[in-house]
C-alpha cells in the first residue's frame, strides 16, 4: 500500500458521517466541569517547561505568559506594530541607538512602578551568553541598554538594525528586582492584564484579572489553562462544555464543534538537516529527502486543505524577504530512490527527532515524512521526545540529530528571524557549517536599504534551496475550536490574548 493511499484512507475515515456522532456522543457522556460566568478554560498541548518568559522557546509558556507580561511594542490583531509599554513609537537616535519612552504610571502586579531600569535589566538578561536563552536569535543585534532617565531607555545594537522595533514586540519586560527572586520562574509577576493565582503541576494553571491594570480592563474574570496533549481529549472537553478554546482543532472535526474559526497562520513545519553528519553530508541524499515527500498529499490528506506546500524555503510568504521566485520542491519518488542508490546510502540509518502534541498533527506529519524517506531506501529512526527533552535536543549545538522536526512561526514578519534561527551557522539550532551563508545572513540583518536587503535574502534562500539544507514542508492555517459562549477573533500571530476575548451566557 502506498503512502498516498494510506493517507486517503485516513481522510475518508475522519470524514465519514458515523465518526462525528460517535465523538459527540463520547464528549456529551463525559462529566462536564461547571463553568462559572466570567471564567473560561483554554486547552494547551502541554505544561509549560517554565514560567520564566525569557528562558525557553516554549509555546505553552508563551500562551500563559502573553497575558502576564507585556512588551515595549505590541501588534494589533492584523499584525500592525504599535506602542505597548512604550508611550509612542521609538526614536532612532543614530544608526546604532533606539530610544523608547515608557508610559507613566504602569505598575507590576506587586505595585512596584515600571521604570527604565527594568527594561535595561530585561535586555541585558536575555542577551547574556551565560543565561543562554533559547530566544536569543530574536535579539541577535542587541549589545546593550541604558537608562537615560526614569522613563527613558536607549537600546544599542552592534550594527544598524532596521527591525529593532519589531524585536521589542517579542521581549517581555521583567522587574529588575523580582527577576532575582528564587520563585521567579514559578510565580511570574508582570505588568499585564492577568496575574497567576495557581499552578497545579500536571493539570492546570489559573490566572485572574489584574484589577489595577493600566490599560483597558479585561472582561473575563479568570482563565484556566488545562494541559491536554491529546487532540481527541481536547475535542471531548470542548463538546462537553469543559473547554472554551482549543487552538489545534483537527480540520476533520470542524463541523462537529460549536464554532470552528480558521485564520491565516504563520506556522510552517519543516525539517532541519544536519549537513555535517555522515549520511546527511552528501547533497544527493539531502535532495532525495526533498524529492521523496509528497507535500500536496500531506496538505490534502492530513490538513484537509488547510495547508499549502511550502515554496522551497523557511521564510513565510507574509514576511519581508520571502523569495517569490523559488519553486516548490517537486515530488519524484523514483528520482529520490535513484539518488539514494547513487550516494551508496541504501539502508543507511538516519535519526529523525520530533515531539507530539505541540503543533497541529505534528506526530502524524513526522511519521508520514519518515515513511516517505523509508520508501526512498533509508532506514529512519524516528525518536519522539517529551517536549522539554525535545527542546534540549533542538538547542544542543554539540550533538545534532540527522534530522529534526520544527514548526517555525515568524512573528517578527521578517526573514531575519527564521534565517538566523535555522540557517545561520553557529546560531540557535542551525545545523549546517556554511560560514559564507552565515555572513550573508548577518549582512542582511544590518542592511538598511530594503531593496538590497531583499536581494541578500533572495540569495540566501536560493542557496539553501540548491543545497537542500532544509526540508520545508507546509504553510498552515490556524484552526480553532471555540465554545458557543466565547466571542473572539484570532490574531495573525497566533497569540491567545485573553484581554481580546469576552463571554456571553
Amino acid at each position: 500500500m502506498t503512502i498516498k493511499r494510506t493517507f486517503a484512507g485516513v481522510k475518508h475515515l475522519f470524514q465519514t458521517e458515523f465518526l462525528k456522532p460517535l465523538l459527540i456522543g463520547f464528549a456529551m457522556s463525559a462529566g462536564a466541569w461547571p463553568i462559572v460566568a466570567g471564567d473560561m478554560t483554554i486547552a494547551i498541548s502541554g505544561e509549560p517547561t517554565t514560567l520564566d518568559p525569557q528562558k525557553r522557546d516554549d509555546g505553552s509558556e508563551r500562551a500563559v505568559n502573553d497575558n502576564i507580561y507585556e512588551t515595549l511594542m505590541r501588534r494589533e490583531a492584523d499584525g500592525m506594530l504599535v506602542p505597548g509599554l512604550a508611550a509612542a513609537m521609538p526614536e532612532q537616535i543614530d544608526d546604532l541607538t533606539w530610544q523608547f519612552v515608557l508610559r507613566p504610571g504602569i505598575t507590576f502586579h506587586n505595585g512596584q512602578p515600571l521604570v527604565a531600569e527594568d527594561v535595561v535589566a530585561s535586555v541585558l538578561r536575555i542577551i547574556d551568553p551565560d543565561y543562554n536563552s533559547e530566544q536569543v536569535s530574536y535579539f541577535s543585534t542587541i549589545v546593550s541598554a541604558e537608562a537615560v532617565d526614569p522613563l527613558t531607555v536607549q537600546i544599542k545594537t552592534a550594527t544598524p538594525d532596521p527591525i529593532l522595533p519589531a524585536r521589542m514586540y517579542w521581549m517581555k519586560i521583567l522587574s529588575a528586582t523580582y527577576m532575582q527572586d528564587a520563585a521567579f520562574d514559578t510565580m511570574p509577576m508582570g505588568t499585564g492584564p492577568y496575574k497567576l493565582t495557581g499552578w497545579t503541576h500536571g493539570e492546570s494553571i489559573t490566572l485572574a484579572r489584574n484589577e489595577t491594570y493600566w490599560g483597558a480592563p479585561p472582561q473575563i474574570d479568570s482563565v484556566t489553562y488545562r494541559f491536554i496533549p491529546e487532540p481527541g481529549t481536547q475535542l471531548s472537553g470542548l463538546m462537553a462544555g469543559e473547554l472554551d478554546l482549543i487552538s489545534n482543532l483537527y480540520p476533520e472535526f470542524a463541523e462537529a464543534v460549536p464554532q470552528a474559526i480558521t485564520s491565516a497562520g504563520m506556522e510552517a513545519p519543516l525539517v532541519v538537516l544536519s549537513t555535517e553528519n555522515p549520511v546527511m553530508n552528501d547533497p544527493r541524499v539531502r535532495r532525495a529527502l526533498n524529492l521523496a515527500v509528497d507535500r500536496a498529499t500531506l496538505a490534502d490528506s492530513l490538513f484537509v486543505g488547510h495547508a499549502v506546500p511550502a515554496k522551497g524555503q523557511v521564510v513565510n510568504p507574509k514576511s519581508f524577504g520571502f523569495n517569490a521566485a523559488l519553486p516548490g520542491y517537486s515530488y519524484d519518488p523514483e528520482q529520490a530512490k535513484a539518488l539514494i542508490e547513487e550516494a551508496g546510502a541504501v539502508g543507511q540509518t538516519i535519526t529523525f527527532v520530533g515531539e507530539s502534541g505541540r503543533w497541529l498533527k505534528d506526530r502524524e506529519l513526522i511519521e508520514a515524512v519518515g515513511a516517505y524517506w523509508s520508501e526512498a531506501g533509508l532506514t529512519v529512526d524516528i525518536q519522539i521526545e517529551e517536549f522539554g527533552e525535545y527542546l534540549n535536543r533542538l538547542f544542543d549545538k554539540e550533538t545534532r540529530p540527522d534530522a529534526i522536526f520544527v514548526s517555525t512561526s515568524d512573528e517578527l514578519f521578517d526573514a531575519d528571524r527564521p534565517l538566523s534561527a535555522i540557517l545561520e551557522y553557529g546560531a540557535s539550532y542551525a545545523s549546517n557549517a556554511d560560514e559564507e551563508m552565515a555572513a550573508q545572513i548577518r549582512a542582511g540583518r544590518s542592511e538598511t536599504d530594503m531593496e538590497k536587503r531583499h536581494a541578500i535574502y533572495d540569495a540566501v534562500t536560493q542557496k539553501a534551496f540548491n543545497l537542500d539544507y532544509l526540508v520545508p514542508l507546509l504553510n498552515l492555517e490556524n484552526i480553532y475550536g471555540v465554545s458557543s459562549r466565547l466571542d473572539w477573533s484570532p490574531r495573525i500571530d497566533g497569540k491567545l490574548i485573553v484581554q481580546d476575548m469576552s463571554l456571553s451566557e
